[in-house]
């Protein structure tokens, strides 16, 4: 009878998490969708790639729209043996983000359970896990993938403590191999690797645990050998995605430096440090985990309209002069945030109570929780430090493995925003269950950590502008009295307002903790108290960052490239931000598909209106010299660091041609123009005259100069290519395009001589195969970044396709390791349920 009344209360639980996650999102209702900005960037990329697979019911994981060409594998390409992909769908299949928030919660959930085994407690946790501000800021921007791998937390940690803590061999085997499986297959390795940073923590906690007899040695070994199996299956089910996706980041700016100069060594691996660690917190920064605007909110709140407006007129009333506005200009950044990043969209806003409540737990909680999550919570902390912490990032950087694959360190605060809600319910299962915690001191602690929280507030009421400044090194160094006496004011008063606002809700956690300890309040009123206080809380600033504006129609939101402007437009895209520039860019998007439709030959643009490496307007209409992507591939990067920070007016076009950038897209948002260049050297040409290099540096330099129709920069260890090849002119030879698909094209060529073809498609040691009149033959790497092959005299076929051996093999190793897990899953099953079915026998024969 309990155990059936305990199902219907999780049956409850879960309506409510859907019920909340649809209130959250009420625009879903009228059909509209969200705005997300890369996932507008993602539309714009992945375009030729969509198009595509509807066009053959086929997959290309390589495509032309960025970059001048690259690898799929980060731009939504799908893999046939990813099943667990499909069970990731199949969970997600409410509307975005109702999906996103109700996995939060109900993930947390099975945490909870499997920690406190109390729903009331698990479904508490999942509120204040599930409504972490860090995940709506994330939402709000379209990092999807992130949210994705997030969701997966929460329960592949439940499976990991159903091994270690509760000995439920079987179904911990279960849960931690398929959340594993889910939490890869969302794709977001930064993320995954920061999980398991935390989780190396509970590794050691229980090591020391069973050396020190607390738990048996055969149990921990039993146990990790279970999780490691999991996790190699869970990994295993995504061989596809991991192995295309390790072969091509090694070629990418995650991948090793090609080029050795002042900020980088070639051949180190990983991104420069001032690019991993751009955006790091601030160590007083870190308290907007508890005071959400302590240091201002996003780089863009609403308030900054309002201040902007009033420091015109205050620069108007006080500024006579141009040099002192040029002094002012240098000064200013965000009105609406002065931390240490260079700007972010709002803060890692945790909860004032789930923080306090987090505190309590590092004294209340089981000391098997209190200490790994400890560690792990110090250690995360101080990692998002990053530039303002060197001693300990420079010795991740250097020492702990892949660590500088990943940027942003700010990011990693995502495992304190799992550990904090987990800590918290158990400290409060233990405040509210355990009579090993005597009534003393309960009420010591409570006195000790709710006045420490309280008094701490005050003080910074108090004392805050001389404490925290309300302004950054900067503002101070340039803006003058009047303007920096008017920002600190302001700021406080942002701040002051959720200071106060933490005070209360503090305030309210603790007395109610406290009468609870009196005797004067049942538990469960308790409960709620601190639920419905904590969610207010937190809806009320999560709706800051994620609100009814994040929504638009549907038609904006999948079709974000309009090239054709209306009053009916203009009147729904007023007032909306988040709309503007789908009506500013129209002219440019016509001028695209205008290009695209005229001249429908292979060829790339450039952009220069809309921000040639930050857009994918241009990709969604033709293939782009720019784009918009995190992992671009490092020769394709080092070319545009080297020759478009700068814009040489030699040198520039000298690459554009070598890129075949048949247009150039140049003026303003208002009248662009279509600019033809005539001197685009096309797909393919034929070079006779080869200079050898020595060095990357020298490659990349050399391609801006030479008259690269007719010489090819050549890497000197590429010189055994042409034993026995020899290259001759022949002013009357040709080479010309006949098919184009983005992963595989097709030339005729025509010559009296032997020649080095020239192809305008980017280098990519992995998975291209050439073919002469069907004869596979060997190609190399020309002007740094291009593909080339040595073409015999005569008239020949030559045919090039991308067929990575790495999609084939990861395919199959897939479908084994899903299938070992299904086949294991129900072995274990069967196990469980026929020990179940002797066991009753057994009653019933006694």
């Amino acid at each position: 009878m309990a155990k059936n009344k305990n199902l219907i209360y999780i049956a409850i639980s879960i309506i409510a998490f859907i019920v909340l996650a649809f209130l959250y999102s009420t625009p879903v209702f009228t059909g509209k969708q969200l705005f997300q900005h890369d996932i507008v960037q993602y539309r714009g990329g992945a375009k030729e790639l969509i198009d595509y697979r509807a066009d053959t019911g086929k997959e290309t994981y390589w495509s032309d729209s960025m970059f001048g060409g690259m690898p799929t594998y980060q731009m939504g390409s799908r893999f046939t043996g990813d099943i667990i992909k499909n069970i990731d769908s199949a969970l997600n299949f409410f509307p975005r983000p109702v999906n996103y928030i109700f996995m939060l919660f109900a993930g947390f959930f099975l945490l909870g359970m499997v920690a406190v085994r109390n729903w009331k407690y698990a479904l508490l946790g999942a509120t204040f896990f599930g409504l972490s501000t860090y995940f709506y800021i994330a939402i709000a921007a379209g990092h999807n993938g992130k949210i994705n791998t997030i969701e997966y937390f929460a329960p592949l940690l439940a499976g990991i403590l159903l091994v270690y803590i509760r000995k439920q061999y079987i179904w911990g085997f279960i849960v931690t191999t398929l959340f594993m499986g889910l939490q890869i297959a969302a794709n977001h390795p930064q993320m995954t690797y920061y999980l398991f940073l935390a989780l190396g923590f509970l590794f050691l906690s229980e090591l020391i645990r069973a050396i020190q007899k607390k738990t048996p040695m055969k149990h921990f070994l039993i146990s990790s050998g279970i999780i490691a199996a999991s996790c190699m299956i869970g990994v295993g089910m995504n061989s596809q995605r991991i192995m295309a996706n390790s072969e091509y980041v090694k070629e990418t700016v995650r991948g090793k430096q090609i080029l050795t100069n002042d900020s980088h060594t070639g051949g180190n691996s990983g991104m420069d440090k001032e690019s991993m660690l751009m955006w790091s917190y601030g160590k007083l920064e870190t308290l907007n985990l508890f005071i959400p605007r302590l240091m201002g909110g996003g780089s863009q709140e609403p308030e900054g309209k309002e201040m902007m407006n009033r420091v015109q007129e205050l620069v108007q009333e006080n500024v006579g002069s141009q040099a002192e506005m040029d002094r002012i200009s240098k000064g200013f950044g965000s009105l609406t945030y002065w931390g240490d990043q260079p700007g972010t969209s709002g803060p890692a806003y945790q909860g004032a109570i789930v923080c306090f409540l987090a505190l309590l737990g590092f004294f209340f909680a089981w000391k098997k929780y209190r200490y790994w999550i400890l560690g792990a919570t110090v250690l995360t902390i101080f990692l998002a430090w990053g530039s303002n912490f060197m001693a300990l990032s420079d010795f991740f950087i250097d020492f702990v493995p892949f660590y500088n694959k990943f940027r942003a360190p700010s990011s990693i605060l995502v495992v304190v925003e799992l550990l904090f809600p987990l800590i918290a319910i158990i400290g409060l299962y233990r405040f509210f269950k355990d009579s090993e915690l005597t009534t003393e001191y309960k009420q010591k602690i409570l006195l000790y950590v709710g006045g420490g929280t309280l008094g701490f507030v005050l003080i910074l009421l108090i004392f805050g502008k001389s404490l925290l400044g309300f302004h950054t090194e900067n503002e101070k160094t340039y803006l003058p009295p009047f303007l920096l006496d008017y920002l600190t004011e302001e700021r406080f008063k942002l701040f002051r307002i959720d200071a106060l606002k933490a005070f209360i809700y503090v305030a309210i956690a603790a007395g109610v903790l406290f009468m609870v300890l009196k005797q004067k309040l049942n538990q469960n009123i308790a409960l709620v108290i601190i639920g419905v206080v904590s969610l207010f809380d937190l809806w009320t600033v999560n709706k800051r960052y994620l609100n009814d504006d994040n929504y638009v129609d549907k038609i904006f939101a999948e079709n974000p490239f309009q090239t054709e402007s209306s009053d009916l437009m203009a009147e729904k895209v007023q007032g909306n931000p988040n709309l503007e520039p789908i009506l500013a860019n129209v002219n440019v998007n016509k001028t695209l598909e205008t290009i695209a439709e005229k001249d429908k030959t292979h060829y790339r643009v450039f952009n220069n209106i809309l921000g040639t490496f930050s857009e994918t307007n241009t990709s969604y209409f033709k293939s782009s010299i720019g784009g918009y992507h995190a992992v671009k591939l490092r020769r394709y990067d080092d070319v545009i660091n080297e020759y478009f920070q700068i814009m040489d007016s030699v040198k520039v076009p000298n690459i554009l041609n070598l890129l075949n950038a048949k247009y150039l897209v140049l003026g303003g948002p208002e009248q662009p123009q279509a600019i033809p260049n005539p001197k685009a050297n096309g797909n393919a040409w034929f070079v006779s005259d080869l200079k050898f290099v020595e060095s990357p540096n020298q490659e990349i330099k050399s391609i801006g100069v030479i008259d690269s129709k007719k010489t090819a920069v050549i890497a000197s260890s590429d010189k055994k290519y042409f034993d026995g090849k020899v290259v001759q002119p022949d002013a009357t030879a040709f080479i010309n395009l006949t098919k184009y698909q983005p992963n595989e094209l097709e030339f005729k060529s025509q010559s009296k001589t032997p020649q080095l073809a020239v192809f305008s498609e980017i280098y990519y040691p992995h998975g291209w195969k050439f073919f002469i009149d069907e004869k596979e033959v060997p190609y190399i790497k020309a002007d740094y970044l291009l593909r080339a092959v040595h073409v015999p005299a005569g008239n020949h076929n030559i045919r090039m396709v991308f067929e990575p051996e790495v999609i084939e093999k990861g395919k199959w190793i897939s479908l084994i390791c899903f299938g070992l897990f299904i086949l294991l899953s129900g072995a274990g099953i069967y196990f469980i349920y026929r020990k179940k079915g002797k066991g009753e026998v057994l009653i019933k024969e006694e």
